[in-house]
């Protein structure tokens, strides 16, 4: 049985491989063996991970994607859980998260019988805590939000401060045609940056046609 962890953190400030020694601990208890790492920093609340994709793309049927936690797997909206959900359940992925004791089952071989049961029980987990992280997920942007207006009335917002070198040499890799996966392995950059830095080029391109 292969084991495939999966680590995510939102931003590039955070540090997404932060569990992995609990995870490598966790499949060496079991005996699993470890088939690959995949690491990104994107959110979680959109589908949109490349990483995880590649994830399922590599796996074979009772391979296990293995997280941390619930919410590093999904902060999504209810459609999009049931997506990935659907993706799981047709690549026969189980998924196995270490602050979900219920799933850790399923990183043992059964008969088929106690697999299906089990595999019903962690799903239905599953949803509760996907739900839990979507609810964390908007909870924290609303106070976020209400946050940003509080400062703003105040005269005080000033938003977050850009790394304005590391974002020009970043653009600068872009003009000069390097890919997104040599920039990202370069910088260790999101393609949520790399898209907004993209969408920031095109407008000064556009800029200076009109000139």
């Amino acid at each position: 049985m292969l084991a495939r962890p999966y680590l995510r953190a939102s931003t590039e400030e955070q540090d997404a491989t932060r569990a992995r020694d609990d995870l490598k601990s966790f499949a060496q208890e079991r005996g699993l063996k470890i088939a690959a790492w995949y690491v990104e920093n994107e959110s979680g609340a959109s589908l949109q991970r490349p990483k995880l994709f590649e994830l399922l793309s590599d796996s074979e049927p009772g391979d296990i994607l293995l997280i941390e936690q619930v919410d590093r797997l999904s902060r999504l909206n209810a459609e999009d859980w049931a997506k990935l959900k659907a993706e799981l359940s047709a690549r026969r992925v189980r998924v196995v998260a270490l602050d979900l004791p219920t799933s850790w089952m399923l990183a043992n071989q059964g008969d088929e019988m106690t697999a299906r049961m089990l595999e019903a029980l962690n799903g239905m987990m599953l949803d509760m805590l996907a739900a839990i992280a979507r609810k964390d997920y908007t909870d924290r942007r609303r106070r976020q939000q209400q946050g940003i207006e509080k400062a703003k009335a105040a005269g005080s917002f000033k938003g977050r401060k850009e790394d304005a070198n590391r974002n020009e040499a970043i653009m600068t890799m872009m003009r000069n045609g390097d890919s997104w996966n040599t920039i990202i392995a370069a910088t260790g950059c999101s393609r949520s940056t790399l898209s907004r830095l993209g969408q920031r080029i095109k407008a000064e391109a556009e800029v200076e046609s009109a000139v």
